[in-house]
C-alpha cells in the first residue's frame, strides 16, 4: 500500500482537514516534473533569494554566508501575536525549469505545517489542562479511600496527603499526571495551586452515575443533579469504576495525539524526499531540522503524560498489576477490524488475522445468499407449478399467514439497509463508530450484518416453503397445525437470540441495541443521545411490522391459528390497538423532542415536535379511512398527510441533511462526502417521491392482480429503503458537523463535581 493511502487511512476521521494536505503537496510535485519535462530537464540554476511576505524574520539559527551559499533553502521561523510559530523557506537556487511551481510547493508546504503545528500545539494545551482537573478528581478519590477505611477520622485533604497511608489495601503515592512535566500555557503553570490548602471532602459533591428511571424524574422535576458524600465502599466502587473510564478514555486521546504528532512529521519527510528526488536537490534535510526543532516533533508532553496515566493506572486501578492496566489502556485490535500500520511485520500480521477473522462471516454470508436465492427461486416455482395463486384458499392465505411472513421481509430488507449504510460510511469516512457511540472496537462491519440478515432471510423462506398449504378443509383440518407455529418460531428464536447473555450472535451489539430500545420506550425520562432519536426513527419507519406483531398476538393468543381464520379486524381491541401500534414511534420520537426543548432551550427541537405530531394526526387520521371508509375521514387524511408530508420533506433535506442552503451556488452545502452532487438530487427527489407513498391508502388505489396484503407490504418496503437513503445523509450531516468542531472523542463525565466550579460558571 502506497503512503499516501495509508497515510489517509491512519487519520483521526474528525481531524481530516488537520492533517498535511499530502495529495495536494503531491499534485505541486508533479506539476514540477511536468515543468521540467517539457523544459527538456533543464539544470543550470541561478542564485535567487526569495521572500513570500517581506516581514521581518527571526532565524531558528545563525547561518554563515558558506552554509547559505551551498544550501538549497533556508527556512525561518516567527513568532506570531498568538504565540504559534510562522515558518517561511526561502529558496536559494531556482532553477528556471519549474521554477514557480516550487516556489507554491514551499508555500503550500509552509502554510500545510504552520497548520499542523499550531493544531498539534492547541490540543497539547487541552489535554494539559485536562490532566490537572483529572489531579484533583485524584485528590479526591485518595481522600475518599481514606474516608472509607477510616470512617472516624476528619482529616483534610492537605492532612490526608502527608499521613502513613500503608493501611490502605494499596500504596497511595501522591504522584499526578502534572508532576513530572512542567508546561506553562497562557504564562501559567500547571499546578494544582490548591492542592493541600483546602479540604477536598468538604468541597465536592457526587456527580450522579448511571441513573435510575426513578432519579430521571427527578431530574426532569430539576432536583439536585449531584449527590451528598456517603462514604460506604459500594460508592467507592462506582467512583472508582467511572474514574477508571476517564482514564481510558484521557488515554486515547493521548495515544491518537502522539500518533497525529507522528504521522504528520513522516508525511513531511515523505514529501521533502520526493521533492529532492523531483527537483535534484538535498532540501529535505534543511527542512526537517526545522521540523525536528519545531513544537510538534520537538515537545515531549504527551509522551510523559502517557507515562504518567500508565504509572497511576496501573497502582490505583489494576492493584499493581501492569499486563491488565495496558489491556485495558491499549486493547487489542479486534480481529474483524483492519488497521493499517506503517511496520511491515505488523502490517502483515494485521492482514493475516483480518482475513482470518473473516473466512468465517464470508463463507456462512455466501452460503446464506445462495439459499435464499434458491429458496426463492423454488418457491417461485412451487407457485407456478401448483397454480397455487388460483387456489380457492388463497384470499384466506394472504390475510392469514402473508402478514405473519411478511414482518421477516421488513426486517430483513431494513438490515440490508443498514449493511448498505455501513458500507458507505466505510467508503466515504463517515465514523458511524465514534457517533453512534459503539464501543471501541465492537461495531458490526457490513458483512456482519448481512450475514445476520441473510441467516434470517434463509430460515423464512425454508419456513415459508413448508408452510405453503393454500387449501384448508374445515373437516378434516387438511394442513398440520404445527406448520402454523414455524412463523412464532422464528420470532422466537430472534427475541432469544437478542437477549441471549451469552457471549455469541455479537453480544455487546445486541446489549447496545436494547439499552437503546429501552431509553426510547422510556422516553422522555432519559436524556436524548443521537443512538436514542436515530433509532427511533428507524422505528418510525417500521409502523407495519409493529402491526404485524399485534397480528402475531392476535392470531396465536386467540386461537385462530387452529382454524387457519383471521377474526382479529373484527375485534374492537385490535382495532384500538391498531391505531396505538402505529402511533408509538411517532409518540416516542414527539417525547425526545420535548425533552430536548426542555433540556437545551432550542426552538429547533419545538418545531421538530410539531413535525412528530402532525404525523401522529395523519397517521391516525389515514388509519381511520382505512377502517371507516367515508368522505369527512378521507378529507381530513388529505390534508393532514399533506402538511405533513410537506413539513416532514423540509425537515429532512434541510435540517437532517444540511442540503438546499441558498448561499450557495449549487444549494448544496460547502463540504460533500460523495464527490457526485447528482447523486443529493436524486436523493432529495427519490425523498420526495417515496415519501407521497401514503397515496395509495387514501385514493385506495389498488393493482388487480397484487392482493391488498401485497400492496400494503410494497408500501412499507418503500418506507424502509427511504429510510435507509435517510440514513446515509443524516449520519454524513452529523459528521461533517463533527469534523468542523474537531470532535473525535466522546466525553466521559466525573464522578466528582466541585463547588466552587460550578459556582464560578
Amino acid at each position: 500500500m502506497k503512503f499516501g493511502k495509508e497515510f489517509v487511512a491512519q487519520m483521526i476521521p474528525e481531524w481530516q482537514q488537520a492533517y498535511m494536505d499530502y495529495s495536494c503537496l503531491k499534485s505541486i510535485l508533479q506539476e514540477i516534473q511536468n515543468a521540467r519535462k517539457r523544459s527538456g530537464d533543464v539544470t543550470r540554476k541561478q542564485t535567487l533569494q526569495r521572500n513570500f511576505s517581506g516581514l521581518t524574520k527571526r532565524c531558528t539559527r545563525a547561518a554563515t554566508s558558506e552554509e547559505i551559499e551551498n544550501q538549497d533553502i533556508m527556512v525561518s521561523a516567527t513568532i506570531g501575536d498568538d504565540g504559534f510559530e510562522r515558518h517561511e523557506t526561502s529558496i536559494m537556487r531556482v532553477a528556471e525549469a519549474g521554477r514557480e511551481p516550487e516556489l507554491v510547493f514551499f508555500k503550500t508546504l509552509d502554510l500545510e505545517f504552520d497548520k499542523v503545528n499550531g493544531f498539534y500545539k492547541s490540543k497539547v494545551e487541552e489535554m494539559v489542562e485536562e490532566a490537572v482537573v483529572l489531579n484533583r478528581q485524584m485528590d479526591a478519590l485518595i481522600a475518599f479511600r481514606i474516608k472509607v477505611d477510616q470512617p472516624s477520622s476528619s482529616w483534610t485533604c492537605s492532612e490526608a496527603v502527608s499521613v502513613d497511608v500503608d493501611a490502605l489495601d494499596t500504596t497511595e503515592h501522591r504522584e499526578t499526571l502534572a508532576d513530572e512535566i512542567i508546561v506553562e500555557v497562557n504564562g501559567s503553570n500547571h499546578r494544582d495551586s490548591t492542592r493541600g490548602d483546602v479540604s477536598v471532602l468538604d468541597r465536592i459533591r457526587l456527580n450522579k452515575d448511571q441513573e435510575t428511571t426513578l432519579s430521571r424524574i427527578r431530574n426532569v422535576l430539576k432536583l439536585s443533579h449531584h449527590e451528598e458524600l456517603k462514604f460506604t465502599r459500594e460508592n467507592l466502587k462506582k467512583i472508582e469504576e467511572r474514574l477508571k473510564d476517564v482514564f481510558i478514555e484521557f488515554y486515547r486521546k493521548l495515544k491518537h495525539l502522539n500518533n497525529y504528532s507522528f504521522l504528520n512529521t513522516l508525511a513531511i519527510s515523505k514529501i521533502m524526499k520526493k521533492y529532492d528526488k523531483i527537483a535534484s536537490r538535498n532540501a529535505a534535510k534543511t527542512y526537517m531540522e526545522t521540523v525536528d526543532k519545531s513544537y510538534l516533533t520537538s515537545s515531549d508532553e504527551i509522551h510523559k503524560l502517557m507515562v504518567r496515566v500508565e504509572s497511576i493506572f496501573v497502582e490505583h486501578f489494576t492493584n499493581s498489576n501492569r499486563s491488565k492496566a495496558m489491556n485495558l489502556l491499549r486493547p487489542k485490535v479486534k480481529k474483524e477490524k483492519h488497521r493499517t500500520t506503517f511496520s511491515t511485520g505488523n502490517y502483515k500480521h494485521f492482514i493475516t488475522v483480518y482475513s482470518k477473522s473473516l473466512i468465517f462471516v464470508r463463507i456462512f454470508s455466501g452460503f446464506f445468499v445462495g439459499c435464499s436465492v434458491s429458496l426463492v427461486i423454488a418457491l417461485a416455482l412451487l407457485i407456478h407449478a401448483r397454480n397455487i395463486m388460483g387456489a380457492d384458499g388463497k384470499n384466506i392465505y394472504m390475510e392469514t399467514m402473508f402478514p405473519l411472513y411478511s414482518l421477516f421481509v421488513f426486517v430483513v430488507l431494513h438490515m440490508i439497509m443498514y449493511a448498505s449504510n455501513i458500507y458507505f460510511w466505510k467508503r466515504y469516512r463517515v465514523n458511524y463508530a465514534f457517533i453512534f457511540g459503539f464501543k471501541e472496537g465492537t461495531e458490526l462491519g457490513y458483512r456482519h450484518v448481512l450475514l445476520l440478515s441473510f441467516g434470517l432471510n434463509t430460515l423464512a423462506l425454508a419456513a415459508v416453503i413448508m408452510n405453503l398449504d393454500m387449501e384448508m378443509d374445515p373437516n378434516t383440518n387438511d394442513y398440520k397445525t404445527l406448520t402454523e407455529l414455524l412463523p412464532l418460531f422464528i420470532v422466537g428464536v430472534m427475541i432469544a437470540i437478542t437477549i441471549c447473555p451469552f457471549n455469541i450472535f455479537y453480544r455487546s451489539s445486541r446489549f447496545f441495541f436494547i439499552m437503546v430500545v429501552f431509553r426510547c420506550i422510556a422516553a422522555p425520562l432519559y436524556k436524548v443521545n443521537l443512538p436514542d432519536f436515530f433509532l427511533a426513527d428507524q422505528f418510525t419507519s417500521q409502523v407495519q411490522a409493529l402491526r404485524s406483531l399485534e397480528f402475531y398476538i392476535c392470531y396465536y393468543g386467540w386461537g385462530d391459528f387452529r382454524l387457519r381464520q383471521n377474526t382479529c379486524r373484527s375485534s374492537h381491541v385490535y382495532s384500538t390497538f391498531y391505531f396505538i401500534v402505529a402511533v408509538i414511534p411517532y409518540w416516542s420520537r414527539f417525547l425526545q423532542c420535548v425533552r430536548r426543548l426542555i433540556e437545551e432551550k432550542s426552538s429547533v427541537e419545538g418545531y421538530n415536535a410539531l413535525k412528530y405530531f402532525l404525523t401522529i394526526v395523519a397517521v391516525c387520521l389515514r388509519t381511520a379511512n382505512s377502517l371507516n371508509r367515508g368522505n369527512a375521514w378521507r378529507n381530513a387524511a388529505w390534508f393532514f398527510s399533506a402538511l405533513a408530508t410537506f413539513y416532514g420533506t423540509y425537515w429532512d433535506i434541510v435540517f437532517d441533511w444540511g442540503l438546499l442552503h441558498k448561499s450557495s451556488k449549487s444549494w448544496l452545502r460547502e463540504k460533500l462526502l460523495v464527490p457526485h452532487k447528482s447523486v443529493y438530487y436524486v436523493a432529495m427527489v427519490v425523498n420526495v417521491v417515496l415519501r407521497l407513498a401514503w397515496l395509495q391508502t387514501v385514493l385506495d388505489f389498488n393493482i388487480p392482480f397484487l392482493h391488498r396484503e401485497i400492496m400494503v407490504a410494497l408500501l412499507a418496503n418503500l418506507e424502509i429503503i427511504r429510510r435507509g437513503i435517510w440514513n446515509f445523509f443524516r449520519l454524513e450531516n452529523e459528521h461533517l458537523n463533527n469534523v468542523g468542531k474537531f470532535r473525535a472523542f466522546k466525553s466521559v463525565p466525573l464522578p466528582f463535581n466541585y463547588n466552587e466550579e460550578s459556582q464560578s460558571r
